[in-house]
């Protein structure tokens, strides 16, 4: 009971110090390159950098009052850790908001500062996504909508986003509102690799008359444990052997390889995993 209270405390610690983490590397992005150059983030936080230019609130208090309603969403949509997780973020990012806001910005070109204030805050949401958190409320309202509606998350995230980024040419101009595109484009990708990795996981499965022999040299070769099904074909009603595995994106060409030398007949289907926990994933060392 103490060994599992002892590793349950030191989860905490590292994912509170990620999510904090997160916060600053979200706030440099916004406050040292996004800002000052009237470049606007999408979500609550875009939002809440509109309503500061036109009322002169401070943005710190802006992005913490706005997101509080989804806040509160969240904790009875989603839960009560999550819903601690994301005020955490929230508050940690309204306080560095407010700790860089008297610093110059580092560059006054605006396509730079769409890049790396893209970069800056990309890496820090998604940090923060990635250990349980949020930043922004529109993404509660959009697994709600997902819910209740046909629109998928991505789509509502989506809708919400292209009508703050719009709403940037009124107040900005249109040339800023590019600019923000550019940095919510970059934001979004960095957001993506911050989740998933660059040592992206890829589920396989594949279905073959040689399923011995496929297996024993994936493990062989490529060093990655596979796990046999048996299935039966849908059509013929015999049995089938299916071979169940998982890899890194940079394994799939030598993947194929392997399952078409010994078996060019072979179906193979390939999806994206977006998390991999527990079993036996870590590559076995070949001899």
């Amino acid at each position: 009971m103490v060994k599992r209270n002892h590793k349950f405390f030191e989860r905490m610690i590292i994912k509170y110090l990620f999510l904090f983490l997160g916060s600053i590397l979200a706030a440099v992005g916004l406050e040292i390159f996004l800002v000052p150059n009237q470049i606007i983030d999408g979500g609550v936080v875009g939002i809440s950098i509109l309503l500061s230019s036109v009322t002169h609130l401070p943005l710190s208090a802006l992005i913490f009052l706005l997101n509080l309603p989804f806040l509160y969403v969240g904790y009875k949509q989603i839960g009560k850790t999550f819903a601690i997780s994301t005020l955490f973020s929230i508050v940690s990012l309204a306080f560095w908001v407010s700790f860089f806001h008297p610093i110059p910005e580092l560059t006054h070109d605006f396509f730079l500062a769409a890049i790396f204030g893209g970069i800056s805050v990309g890496i820090g949401v998604g940090l923060i996504i990635r250990y349980g958190g949020s930043t922004d409320g529109t993404e509660i309202i959009a697994v709600i909508f997902d819910k209740k509606t046909g629109f998928s998350v991505g789509e509502v995230v989506m809708f919400f986003n292209l009508f703050i980024l719009s709403s940037a040419g009124f107040v900005f101009g249109w040339d800023k509102a590019m600019y923000s595109l550019v940095a919510y484009f970059v934001a979004f990708k960095v957001i993506d690799i911050t989740v998933s990795g660059l040592d992206e996981s890829k589920a396989i499965m594949i279905v073959s008359e040689n399923a011995e022999a496929i297996s024993a040299a994936l493990l062989a070769r490529l060093g990655r444990g596979v796990t046999i099904l048996h299935g039966e074909g849908g059509w013929s009603g015999e049995p089938k052997k299916v071979l169940y595995s998982i890899v890194t994106r940079l394994e799939i060409a030598k993947l194929k390889s392997i399952v078409q030398e010994l078996d060019e007949n072979a179906f193979v289907t390939i999806n994206d995993v977006h998390e991999v926990m527990g079993g036996q994933f870590s590559k076995k060392s070949i001899h």
